[in-house]
């Protein structure tokens, strides 16, 4: 459908206020809250959370409600900015966190914040300019076919602007309250945020939960059937595979723990065997399950590509507002620019080779990215998939060329990371460009707002990467970064052949069984990898929104509209509990390190020595925080 058949929210002939100091300034502050609390979710979870909606909810609460202005399209700048910031950071975090981890292994210098940057920005940067001459062949020929579900919800969204204060109302409720639970659990320490009991008549096996906002937060907007999966990964890791190796293994030593089973057990107890085994086994199941989606969508890549290719490039013929691009030409020497780039600059371990593999790999992926989110929107995007895929081939080659050893690895994982940031920021800018065909947004203001989004991004990213590391440490039962740790070990593996491939083989052998009896294999994996801790909480979010969705069969048009607000308004809530729980983490992480008397502000804060509620105290905070949602949700009512 071309752009003279739809008929935009705001017509091409009508202008108003868009790329302006207030949308950027708003659009920048969104991007690095959203960006570093989606950087500290994922690095605990594994998981990460659309912006898009949340930020544009915020932009309306501030433009319209306090600044009062009185413009859609600043708001969707202000969105089109804050949500690169949580997409480079899902981007960054899935893979970079592994260059600590082996810096602290090797004895080698962390990687600086320069590196850091340039390669976040860079990868950024290539994930917009790929997808923008994408953009007329499938955000406007194909927009009558190409859904983009977080696009168009965002769109509506915005169109329905009417309802922002209130919105925003909500999402600050939650971001209110998450951030204090957080600073109570966390901060003061006033109960344990990880409730955890092992259970003495089942050896080996253990149940608990991470009693924390941002969990329930995740659970509500996944659902149910989301949260159930990855529960169902957890129990068969913790009440099956667990006890079995307690059970069976009694003095045998299984590589790559140095004594035996039942010494593991006894020394380390339910997180020993965690640690030793299962970590091995899902990282097994979880390479496994992101290639298998790879796979399973190389028809529609391949389509994929040959449709975006014919069409790359192509512009409408009309020179309306509407058609205004940042020019090809620019696009393609900045591309071509951004590749030397990648070869010549010192701080960038990655070299000729390396720079090859980044731009044919990293156009292919933007391409793919670009288009499947398009129909299977952006929470099903295999970009895990794209990376494994990446950092076998870049692996293999770099070691056929002598690349081998630390500077291998360090070289294999910056080109996976720039890949997968490249393939997440190429997804968003497109469900982006979606939701401003949809209003009527200025193409060309978008793009540079996307670029905006993606510098101020990369520059920030850095510093919240050095301060989780300095805070807690990459691979901790505070920030295990699982999705990082699966890179690493997919790298360690092929350059050293130095992994307990028989646990792996066994993850392996499980994503196939779950394909098989058609679960979805990459959550359920992520559940096997991932301490039943993390699931539960996710599980219960999922079985609150199960709650208040339940009663969908013989209900009216007008119960059925009333049920879809409160639904909304349980989504509203737990973004703002994701995001009130993530900048309060980062506020803990700097506590960690700044030192006041030889103390640091967080053992100054924390009263645990006077004042302990123990788990009993962390089970009624969490249903306190679930009667909260309830309250929120039952109260949004149509009149």
């Amino acid at each position: 459908m071309e752009t003279s058949e739809f008929k935009p929210f705001i017509p091409a002939d009508k202008k108003l206020p868009e790329l302006t100091v207030t949308s950027i300034i708003t659009g920048v502050i969104l991007a690095v809250v959203f960006g570093a609390a989606n950087a500290y979710l994922g690095l605990r979870v594994g998981m990460t959370v659309s912006a898009s909606i949340p930020a544009a909810v915020i932009s309306m609460g501030v433009i319209r409600m306090i600044l009062k202005r009185d413009s859609i399209l600043e708001n969707n700048i202000v969105q089109t900015i804050g949500s690169a910031g949580e997409s480079l950071a899902a981007g960054a975090i899935f893979t970079l966190p592994a260059l600590f981890m082996w810096a602290k292994e090797f004895g080698e210098k962390s990687p600086s914040l320069l590196t850091i940057t340039m390669i976040a920005l860079i990868g950024g940067l290539l994930g917009v300019f790929f997808m923008i001459p994408l953009r007329h062949a499938l955000i406007v020929k194909e927009h009558g076919t190409l859904p983009y579900p977080e696009g168009q919800a965002c769109s509506e969204v915005l169109i329905a602007g009417e309802e922002g204060g209130k919105k925003a109302g909500i999402v600050f409720k939650g971001l209110g309250i998450a951030a204090l639970y957080k600073f109570i659990a966390d901060g003061l320490k006033l109960f344990p945020s990880e409730v955890d009991y092992s259970i003495g008549a089942y050896k080996g096996s253990g149940i608990g939960g991470d009693v924390l906002p941002a969990l329930l937060g995740v659970g509500y907007i996944c659902g149910p059937r989301v949260g159930a999966v990855l529960t169902a990964g957890g129990f068969l890791a913790w009440f099956v595979l667990m006890p079995l190796f307690v059970l069976l293994g009694g003095s045998t030593v299984i590589f790559p723990a140095t004594v035996s089973i039942s010494e593991v057990f006894a020394n380390g107890g339910t997180w020993g065997l965690w640690s030793n085994y299962i970590r091995y086994v899902g990282a097994g199941a979880l390479a496994t399950a992101g290639i298998i989606s790879l796979i399973k969508n190389l028809p529609l890549i391949a389509k994929t590509f040959a449709q975006a290719f014919k069409g790359f490039g192509s512009k409408s013929e009309s020179n309306d507002r509407l058609s205004s691009e940042l020019p090809m030409n620019i696009i393609m020497i900045i591309v071509g620019v951004l590749a030397i780039a990648l070869w010549l600059i010192p701080s960038i371990p990655v070299n000729f080779v390396g720079a090859i593999i980044i731009i044919i790999f990293g156009f292919f992926f933007a391409t793919v990215s670009s288009r499947m989110v398009g129909i299977v929107g952006s929470s099903n995007n295999p970009v895990s998939g794209m990376a494994i895929a990446t950092l076998l081939i870049a692996t293999i080659i770099l070691k056929a060329t002598g690349k081998i050893g630390f500077a291998g690895m360090t070289s294999a994982i910056s080109i996976g990371s720039i890949i997968c940031i490249i393939a997440a920021i190429a997804g968003d800018t497109s469900q982006d460009l979606k939701t401003g065909y949809i209003i009527g947004s200025t193409p060309k203001a978008q793009q540079i707002g996307e670029v905006i989004g993606v510098a101020i991004s990369a520059i920030t990213i850095g510093g919240v990467l050095y301060l989780l590391n300095a805070a807690w440490g990459y691979g901790s039962s505070e920030l295990p970064a699982p999705q990082a740790t699966l890179m690493k070990l997919v790298v360690e593996g092929i350059m050293s052949g130095n992994l307990p491939w028989n646990l792996v083989f066994v993850g392996v052998a499980i994503t196939i069984t779950a394909e098989l009896i058609q679960i979805p294999s990459l959550v359920f994996a992520i559940g096997l990898y991932l301490p039943i801790h993390l699931s539960l909480p996710i599980l219960i979010g999922g079985l609150v929104r199960w709650f208040f969705e339940r009663k969908k069969a013989e209900e009216t048009e007008e119960q059925a509209k009333a049920r879809a607000t409160k639904v909304e308004a349980g989504v509203l809530y737990s973004s703002g509990l994701i995001a009130g729980e993530g900048i309060v983490g980062i506020l803990l992480a700097v506590f960690a390190v700044i030192k006041v008397g030889g103390k640091s502000l967080g053992d100054i804060v924390d009263i645990s020595g006077a004042v302990n509620l123990g788990n009993l105290g962390g089970i009624v905070f969490f249903a306190l925080l679930i009667v909260s949602m309830c309250l929120i949700i039952r109260e949004k009512k149509t009149k």
